[in-house]
């Protein structure tokens, strides 16, 4: 299961029926969907082969949770769903198998350092379901230090929307910005940039670059730029208490 750290920019791919690769049958990604919800979704979508499999792992993942021996029977059945359940599933069924198993930061740090990117991405789709805190930020930390787009995008789900510091978050709209991740990727989006004068700054600087680059735009820099004007007083509105006239 273990292979070299992704560093490459893997393409978005597309199931017969035209939904994403890592997005749940509805188009949302699994992070966004409650796991009771996201399995009945899903198993309404696959086939009979496919959902007896989803329900024995299921199952299985329940009866035997945590860790057992050098490798536990829920992390095998991670390995084998995007065979079982066809690729537009596998993310949110590898979702759905972590939540049985209930992973700790400690498993599913070591499924993320361990595993493909299929199965890294799903640990991160899974974050905000299983983990309460921040303790599994240097999940989110390290999947946004990579070129590969489809981690970047589910890296910045509900949990880094949650914990990631202004810091952090800002450069990692950034990323998206620079990697071509869409923003629609980015949780919360509009209420995190909403007011942000620096990152405006640095939005506002990134497209001078672009421009005297003879480079276009993105579009989608535009868009991040005007929901950090939204909630911010119009010049020469407000009196010296900081109350709107």
């Amino acid at each position: 299961m273990t292979q070299p750290h992704a560093a490459h920019v893997t393409p978005d791919t597309k199931d017969t029926d035209g939904t994403s690769a890592g997005q749940d049958p509805q188009g949302t990604t699994p992070a966004h969907v409650p796991p009771a919800d996201l399995r009945a979704v899903l198993s309404a979508r696959l086939g009979p082969a496919a959902r007896a499999w989803l329900d024995q792992a299921l199952d299985e993942a329940a009866a035997h949770p945590g860790t057992h021996g050098p490798i536990s029977v829920w992390e095998l059945r991670l390995a084998e769903a995007g065979r079982r359940c066809g690729p537009a599933h596998a993310d949110a069924a590898r979702v759905l198998v972590l939540h049985a198993a209930r992973a700790d930061t400690v498993a599913l740090t070591r499924v993320y350092s361990q595993g493909t990117a299929d199965e890294r991405r799903a640990v991160l789709h899974a974050l905000p379901h299983l983990v309460p805190g921040p303790d599994a930020l240097p999940l989110v930390e390290d999947a946004l230090r990579t070129n590969d787009t489809r981690l970047v995008a589910a890296a910045l789900g509900p949990y880094a929307a949650r914990h990631l510091d202004t810091h952090q978050w800002r450069h990692a709209v950034l990323k998206c910005l620079f990697t071509g991740v869409p923003v629609d990727s980015v949780a919360d989006l509009a209420r995190r940039a909403r007011g942000d004068g620096e990152l405006a700054r640095m939005l506002a600087d990134y497209a001078a670059e672009r421009t005297a680059a003879d480079r276009a735009v993105p579009e989608d820099l535009h868009r991040v730029l005007a929901l950090t004007e939204s909630g911010r007083p119009a010049p020469g509105t407000a009196d010296p208490h900081g109350k709107e006239s």
